[in-house]
């Protein structure tokens, strides 16, 4: 039989293949994380076979025991922690060894400053140093020996390192010994820079793998995709997949994992990237650390053909928790990881998670052909023996194509988290997901969505036509699809690609001429995290009921294609029944924002305004308050409804975090209360027979018409039962009720804000599809791989640095300090962006225009206002406002007329005065004229009198300034006089004659003062030191800009560019002495041997 964990059904198992079934055997209660890492750090206990860290790893026949050492892969690198010698109780360090430098004691080149040991805080600008050839470990750049390297089938480059002696020695000697000669698994990693897109990385082209190359079967290939996790979640997932591969391995009766070579070499792990600039560069330390990754051997391009995809292989036993604590094999025991073959495929750049799945499935999967791939995203942790529970699904079950198991929310230590509402809220959900719908769908065999962050395909039931629908929605191939492709769908098309593994569990249950089906496996756990905040649970939540909704009515729609498929008729029967279950769930999803308004308004009528015959008074606040506390209800209830629509559509969640924030606290609050009229609708039909509307004396029909009745409780107690009530029952039957005590509270606060803020922010943003892509800047510190040929050859080789060992080993060290430093979470700054800010205001200045309108219009015309006190009635107030508008308009009116007329009577007085001075000047010339024929010379202007008379009428001169000319005749000598109002120079009088001369405006007018004044910028003289009176002056400056610039002297006097020096020193060194000296000058006193003029006014 199937293996069945205590207590639970797997709902994969298949009543045809119980005979010969995988039996399996169970294994020791798995250990912590902290208990692995005492044993496999910190024991001092160490013997076993293994070889130094620092031994020829390609010695055959080494001692079963590990030579002493003072640098380990044990070491431990938290910031209160010593370092602990393996193999000595007192922690000793040996001679020769300091904190600073361990590796000193075996002749390791000590470490400098370097980009290997650079501070977390610029990791990233680390790392780009890091990928130049030979890296900068050490002290600088080295001129390493290189070593010719041919490529395969003349254009693929793949190269062997070899990896650090810790690593290589981290391998259980019974592994390396039992391998093939010269085999290079443990001692080397092999990196292969795909040059092609997925569906060209075949045999074919030149590209291969190593479990193909070492002609293994590959029975379960466990994917794990990635985009920006930092390394405590990437932990969290890769560790707890080794630890179940170690279930796998250690099993003692297996009929399969037993036969056929050792287990560990049947299942391949493989990561995949989305890109090297969203990538955490702390968690390619922790890959590094294992063996899975090493710096500065990428590249690229190769001969001007951009590298694709970086892939790296090695098989590893080495693994880092969660909590940066380095795990590696010490015994035979079995809680020993075993060897794990490992695939790392870094993309260059960001091309989305689908495209991710198309490297798996088209590329890696096509030359490994595994019967059993496992997907997961990075950051979700699988449970004990979840992945072996899923596989025997697919064992025990010959049409099994695709299965999910149980995902959960990350609760914390001692459940912490679930005192976020928001994260309790999500555990409910997933809890009750996972107890009423998964199994519903998996007796019918068809499971909507197997999600991507925990679920399992049979390979070969996925081929064909579902991976090619799948891979529509991948926008690397838009060009090659055309219109098919993702650049040439509709909007709905696009929505349906957000749910893509949707598209695919439909297209495999319809799959022409089969008979796969999906299942829920109970017994397979996995546990990720959840959003805590409002803004990103928004976000998160756009994205998935969009993509379920267009995926939904896309399964419909193509419902037919079932026809074509190998179902029986019984399958098929349930598959229709399930298609009306659908059909019936999609509507009352599209209604289900006015279902539950109306929900909410009729419970409150019904316990706020009972019916007067049966003597039931008004619950909660009596017959006179609670009408008109249910209406104010009701107002804020819509007014907030109406904000969900304003917000959706100007607004990002993170833009407009305290308004979500507030509205989800609203509609809990409505909701509690409505949930509370409910319950007491309940107590009052079941407390007092006088007090309920149900007929009980009358017989069975008149009392079941009078429960189902519209104006009744019962249906209430119906809908109550059918949802509270079967949440209970269902999970104490599944023996998992935790959550309905935990977190059912908190989902009821936050339900109702998952129809009026999820639903509607969803709708909203129909059009935001984000299938942008961004590039890989990073990409650019990655060096060049350029071919040549060799002498008297035909094959292209490149020239590849070949490292030292002792080089690599000094570098690693680094490389696992950095990997095994303690996380600390970046701080998020929550500042908006400026268009954030723009758009914030925006909506709250629509908010206030549309309320403040409908407060209004409410007022006047609704009769629900007379509860308020309101001495008239709606048709009333509606007269008297109707009244005011007209009174008003005219007024408005009026005022304008009056204007009109004003303005109109003061242009023809303006005419008239502009025809008089028009007149008066002709009569001058005249005069001017007759003066001219007597033979009186005429008075010439010059271009800077023009000129200087067009500044003079530009003018603008403010309050603390004044202008005279003591030459009525002469416009090119005045004297301005400043008055500063504010400034260390306030209450003074400042006197400056500017004396213009006729090649003005080429030449600057001159300025002085005509006081002696204490200013760093005028010298005793009254020589003005203003940039735009020197070098900086040009013809299209005026007097204008040199006013201005003498009034911005007295606000911020200059000390960088004085005349004074002295003041300009008082100002640097002291600006209250400098405060204090300008007050002494401007009543008259002396500063520095200098007697000044009183200034005062």
């Amino acid at each position: 039989m199937a293996y069945q964990p205590p207590g639970n059904n797997n709902g994969a198992q298949s009543p045809n293949y119980n005979d010969g079934g995988h039996r399996l055997e169970d294994l020791p209660q798995g250990a912590t994380y902290e208990e692995e890492a005492s044993r496999g750090l910190l024991s001092n206990q160490q013997g076993g076979p293994f070889g130094g860290p620092f031994d020829d790893p390609h010695q055959r026949g080494t001692s079963p025991v590990r030579p002493t050492s003072g640098y380990s892969l044990t070491e431990t690198y938290a910031p209160d922690a010593g370092f602990h010698d393996p193999y000595s109780t007192t922690g000793s360090v040996y001679s020769g060894q300091s904190a600073d430098n361990p590796a000193a004691a075996f002749g390791v080149p000590g470490r400098v400053a370097s980009p290997y040991a650079r501070s977390e805080t610029s990791s990233t600008e680390a790392w780009r140093q890091r990928q130049a050839p030979g890296g900068a470990g050490g002290g600088g750049l080295r001129r390493y020996a290189t070593r010719k390297v041919k490529l395969v089938q003349g254009s693929v480059l793949s190269v062997d390192y070899p990896v650090p002696s810790a690593i290589q020695n981290a391998i259980q000697a019974k592994y390396r010994n039992d391998l093939e000669g010269g085999s290079e698994e443990f001692t080397h990693m092999r990196y292969t820079a795909a040059t092609c897109d997925p569906n060209d990385f075949t045999l074919h082209n030149g590209y291969n793998l190593r479990p193909a190359m070492y002609n293994r079967h590959t029975e379960l290939l466990i994917a794990v995709t990635y985009y920006n996790e930092d390394k405590t979640l990437t932990s969290r997932t890769l560790h707890g997949v080794m630890q179940n591969i170690r279930d796998i391995v250690n099993l003692k009766k297996s009929e399969f994992w037993n036969k056929g070579g050792p287990a560990w070499q049947k299942i391949v792990v493989a990561l995949v990237f989305d890109g090297i600039d969203p990538c955490d560069k702390d968690t390619l330390d922790v890959l590094a650390t294992i063996g899975i990754y090493q710096d500065g051997v990428m590249k690229r391009d190769v001969d001007g053909k951009e590298t694709v995809a970086h892939i790296f292989e090695y098989t590893t036993q080495l693994s880092v928790t969660p909590n940066q604590q380095l795990i590696r094999p010490t015994d035979d025991g079995p809680t020993t990881l075993p060897p794990v073959q490992m695939m790392f495929c870094l993309k260059q750049k960001n091309s989305k998670k689908i495209n991710s799945h198309r490297w798996l499935f088209n590329a890696f999967g096509r030359i490994l052909n595994p019967e059993v791939c496992i997907l997961l995203d990075a950051g979700t942790k699988p449970g004990q023996k979840s992945l072996l529970a899923l596989w025997e699904g697919f064992y025990n079950d010959k049409d099994l194509g695709g299965a999910c198991g149980e995902i959960h929310a990350m609760l914390g230590k001692g459940w912490k988290n679930l005192v976020n509402p928001l994260v309790a809220a999500q555990n409910f959900e997933y809890k009750i997901s996972n107890i009423l719908d998964k199994p519903l769908e998996s007796s019918f065999g068809y499971v909507s969505v197997l999600p991507g962050a925990f679920s399992a395909y049979r390979f070969r039931a996925i081929m064909g036509r579902p991976l090619e629908q799948y891979f529509h929605g991948d926008h690397t191939l838009s060009k090659q699809l055309g219109k098919k492709g993702i650049e040439g769908m509709n909007i709905f098309k696009k929505n349906m690609f957000l749910a893509e593994d949707r598209i695919l569990c439909f297209e495999l249950v319809a799959k022409a001429g089969s008979k796969w089906h999906l299942s829920y496996v109970k017994a397979s756990k996995g546990e990720t995290d959840v959003p805590e905040g409002v803004a990103e649970f928004i976000s998160q939540r756009r994205r998935w009921l969009n993509g379920s909704f267009a995926a939904g009515l896309y399964s419909l729609m193509h419902f037919g294609r079932m026809y074509k498929s190998g179902h029986n008729i019984i399958r098929m029967f349930f598959l229709h029944i399930q298609m009306l279950y659908n059909v019936f769930n999609t509507i009352l999803t599209w209604f289900s924002l006015a279902s539950y308004w109306l929900t909410t308004t009729v419970i409150m009528d019904l316990v706020g305004t009972p019916s007067e015959s049966n003597g039931n008074k008004g619950f909660p606040f009596g017959k006179s308050a609670t009408p008109i506390i249910n209406t104010i209800v009701k107002y804020i209830y819509l007014g907030f409804l109406l904000l969900q629509f304003i917000l959706a559509l100007g607004n990002r969640p993170k833009g407009s975090r305290f308004s979500y924030l507030t509205s989800f606290v609203v509609f809990g609050i409505i909701q509690i209360y409505v949930v509370v009229d409910a319950l007491y609708l309940v107590v009052r039909a079941f407390s007092s027979s006088d007090a309920i509307d149900f007929v009980t004396d009358k017989g069975v029909g008149e009392f079941l018409k009078s429960f189902f009745s519209s104006s009744g409780a019962g249906i209430i107690i119906i809908a109550l039962a059918a949802t509270f009530g079967l949440y209970f029952v269902a999970s104490f039957m599944y023996l998992d009720p935790w959550h309905m005590f935990t977190s059912f509270p908190a989902y009821m606060f936050v339900q109702s804000s998952y129809i009026n803020v999820l639903n509607v922010y969803a709708f909203s943003n129909w059009h935001d599809v984000s299938w942008g892509t961004k590039g890989a800047d990073k990409a650019d510190a990655l060096p060049s791989a350029t071919t040549t040929k060799e002498e008297g050859g035909k094959e292209a080789v490149i020239e590849e640095i070949d490292k030292p060992q002792a080089d690599i080993d000094s570098q690693f060290e680094a490389t696992v300090k950095r990997a095994l430093t303690p996380y600390v979470p970046p701080v998020e700054k929550d500042e908006k962006s400026l268009d954030d800010s723009y758009k914030s205001f925006r909506t709250r200045l629509v908010t206030l225009w549309i309320f403040s309108n409908a407060f209004l219009a409410v007022c006047i015309t609704s009769d629900g206002m007379d509860k308020f006190g309101f001495t008239n009635t709606a048709t009333d107030r509606t007269s008297r406002f109707f009244q005011a508008l007209l009174w008003s308009n005219a007024a408005v009116a009026l005022v304008r007329f009056i204007g009109a007329c004003w303005f109109l009577a003061v242009e023809m007085a303006a005419g008239t005065y502009v025809f008089y001075k028009v007149l008066a000047k002709q009569q001058q010339q005249q005069a001017e004229n007759a003066e001219g024929a007597a033979g009186k010379k005429k008075k010439k202007v010059t271009a800077a009198q023009l000129r200087v008379q067009r500044d003079l009428q530009e003018l603008t001169l403010g309050s603390t300034m004044k202008m005279s000319f003591p030459n009525p005749d002469d416009i090119l000598n005045f004297t301005l006089t400043i008055e500063p109002d504010e400034g260390m120079y306030k209450g003074g009088a400042f006197h400056f004659s500017f004396n213009v001369n006729q090649n003005f405006p080429h030449d600057p007018p001159k300025v002085k003062c005509t006081q002696k004044i204490y200013h760093p910028n005028i010298d005793l003289e009254g020589n003005v030191c203003l940039n735009i009176l020197r070098e900086d002056w040009k013809p299209v400056l005026n007097l204008n800009a040199v006013i201005v610039g003498m009034q911005f002297l007295f606000l911020e006097p200059n000390a960088s560019d004085p005349l004074n020096k002295e003041a300009a020193d008082d100002l640097r060194q002291n600006r209250e002495t400098f405060k204090r000296n300008v007050r002494t000058s401007m009543t008259g006193g002396t500063v520095r041997n200098v007697q000044y003029e009183r200034v005062m006014k």
